[in-house]
């Protein structure tokens, strides 16, 4: 309730920070964790951004998801945690352990304080690249029973992602005692952007405004507005009837990236002048990934499949109700102008 502590892991991210504006403004103290002393600034000056004033109800925790030091003090005293930290490279590495181990240690890490803790509810956010990758092509809708199969050919992000969840559910149900776990599975995240720091998805609608993708893929997305998804959480952890369960974030069919771009051009005018809606064919594709590490990952599994999920789950049990994707793409890109991140547009 009001009043309560809540932890958010990650504070200084895109989603975290959102997370920490939305518990602010109903009432709940916050702790947040952040990798260095520098980074409060800039959290404070994003929640500044949202219109948020923390006041005296931010407090700041220092601690690394590849470190055991610092997980025990950060969630003291804590009723919830939001695990929303994990990490989310621009460019897929090329060994896949330096996302698979930091994203399951630092999951088992933080659900071991949090048991310490005698935490009550720990809200884990997962993704679709949890439950929709690594299957033969299908018109099947997913949903929150399906899973990854993370033995297939998938990037080691969706690699990361998949381990990390099996391993939050696997610690729960054999040493996790008292604590409910319940999982967020959002798909690709857009929305507001309140600082320089923001997802690899933010960086799409950054590369398409300042025409630094001349050609797309026949890649399809689902989105979700990241104000959304941090309201998602907050159900989630409140609900009773949320403990123990899964549940997909997504504002409605995906899109295909030309559709993507034609959003941004629709209601931007002029300011999507570089936006390029022209359609590469996959043969193109797969050429151009012999030279150009993007185009290497776009040519995976998933060119040219047609591919669809749900959030019917979140909407009944919780009544979730998220904008459309299409406020969400154009939202990105409004703050990424305003912001004055996009090369070539002054800001006003």
């Amino acid at each position: 309730m009001p009043g309560e502590r809540v932890l958010v892991t990650g504070g200084s991210g895109f989603l975290g920070v959102h997370c920490i504006a939305r518990l602010l403004q109903r009432g709940y103290d916050v702790r947040t964790t952040i990798r260095s002393p520098g980074r409060e600034a800039d959290v404070r000056a994003m929640l500044s951004r949202a219109g948020v004033d923390p006041g005296d109800r931010l407090e700041f925790a220092f601690a690394d998801l590849s470190r055991d030091e610092g997980w025990r003090q950060a969630v003291q005293g804590c009723a919830f945690v939001l695990h929303v930290a994990s990490p989310l490279p621009q460019v897929q590495p090329a060994n896949a352990d330096e996302l698979i181990v930091p994203a399951r240690e630092g999951t088992l890490r933080v659900l071991e304080a949090a048991r310490h803790a005698k935490v009550r509810r720990v809200v884990l956010t997962s993704s679709f690249a949890a439950i929709g990758y690594g299957h033969p092509p299908t018109i099947e809708i997913f949903t929150e029973e399906n899973w990854t199969d993370e033995k297939m050919v998938v990037t080691p992000y969706i690699r990361s992602k998949t381990i990390a969840e099996r391993a939050a559910w696997d610690f729960i149900r054999r040493e996790g005692n008292a604590i409910e776990l319940a999982v967020i599975n959002p798909v690709v995240i857009f929305g507001p952007v309140l600082g320089p720091d923001y997802s690899a998805s933010i960086s799409l609608v950054r590369s398409m405004l300042e025409g630094r993708v001349p050609a797309l893929p026949r890649l399809m997305f689902g989105i979700v507005d990241v104000r959304d998804v941090a309201d998602l959480h907050i159900a989630a952890m409140t609900a009773p009837q949320a403990a123990g369960e899964r549940f997909l974030a997504v504002a409605d069919d995906f899109m295909p990236m030309n559709e993507i771009a034609q959003t941004l051009k629709d209601a931007l005018g002029t300011d999507a002048s570089r936006v390029s809606t022209r359609v590469l064919p996959d043969w193109m594709v797969r050429c151009a990934a012999l030279f150009n590490t993007m185009a290497r990952q776009a040519a995976g599994p998933e060119l040219g499949r047609v591919k669809n999920a749900r959030s019917e789950k979140a909407r009944r049990v919780l009544g979730w109700k998220p904008r459309s994707r299409e406020e969400a793409i154009v939202a990105s890109a409004r703050s990424l102008i305003e912001l004055g991140l996009v090369k070539g547009l002054r800001v006003g």
